[in-house]
């Protein structure tokens, strides 16, 4: 069915519930629609991550990852991939360290089995403990005395206070400047900010097109769900965009619809079961 109707919703604060679980509401909604539907995700998570979310949910589209900067299909098989490389990596985590920081990097170590590692610093503010702590038991993590880029970086990401993140990203973009891309957003977990770090074309605005592109279809055909900095791009191209009630300004400005429901009220589930 080449007309069937495309939504493709972001994960955190938009459909998974404030405690990242998917409410038996959704997940009734979510299969029932793909039936007659195409569904999919674009998220910050990784593949395993996002499928450990999704595991009771049916989904008929390329997967948007890790902000855009990988598309798997549902069965694993990586589409499109887009890294920061092992030199420009370094370079921005030497810059960091003028701000007494260092990031957070998620890398594939292989192309077939999109095998990863989550590095972290040994040296870390209290917002970086606070994130690793939702991560303790996660396989990927690996310990870094001294944190380096590998040859394949799918992003950095810093986690801390806003004056501190502020200046970084700006710093950044002066000294690198369209060769990266940055998103400096709140952590709506927490009362920090983070700044991730991409390759200029991995992020979730490309991503949909390559997806779109993928299934034989214009991005004025789709329906996209989000909530924060990095779902904007994404809404200017799409056809509908539409944002839960507890979206920030800036991307409730640029969206076609704002529910009255937040994510803790199943606003996406309610939306597509209303349509």
């Amino acid at each position: 069915m080449p007309n069937r109707p495309i939504y493709i919703t972001d994960l955190d604060h938009t459909f998974l519930r404030t405690d990242q679980s998917v409410s038996d509401f959704s997940e009734k909604v979510w299969n029932e629609k793909a039936k007659e539907s195409i569904l999919s995700v674009a998220t910050a998570r990784s593949f395993q991550k996002s499928r450990d979310f999704l595991s009771k949910l049916h989904l008929s589209a390329p997967l948007i990852l890790l902000d855009g900067s990988m598309i798997v299909s549902p069965e694993k098989k990586l589409i499109d991939i887009k890294t920061v490389n092992k030199a420009l990596g370094d370079a921005v985590i030497e810059e960091g360290k003028r701000f007494d920081i260092y990031p957070f990097i998620i890398t594939l170590n292989d192309v077939k089995t999109l095998d990863e590692s989550f590095l972290f610093p040994t040296s870390l503010n209290m917002h970086q403990h606070g994130v690793l702590e939702n991560y303790r038991n996660d396989p990927r993590m690996l310990k870094c005395e001294n944190i380096r880029a590998k040859e394949l970086n799918l992003k950095l990401v810093y986690f801390g206070d806003f004056n501190t993140l502020k200046p970084l990203t700006e710093h950044l973009s002066k000294t690198f400047g369209d060769v990266l891309e940055y998103k400096l957003s709140p952590e709506k977990y927490s009362d920090g900010w983070f700044l991730t770090v991409l390759h200029p074309e991995g992020d979730k605005a490309h991503a949909l097109q390559k997806v779109m592109a993928y299934l034989g279809r214009e991005t004025k055909d789709v329906t996209v769900f989000g909530d924060s900095v990095n779902d904007i791009g994404m809404f200017k191209l799409a056809g509908t965009s539409v944002a839960v009630s507890n979206a920030l300004d800036e991307v409730k400005e640029v969206a076609s619809i704002v529910l009255p429901h937040s994510n803790d009220e199943d606003g996406v589930a309610k939306y597509l079961k209303s349509i």
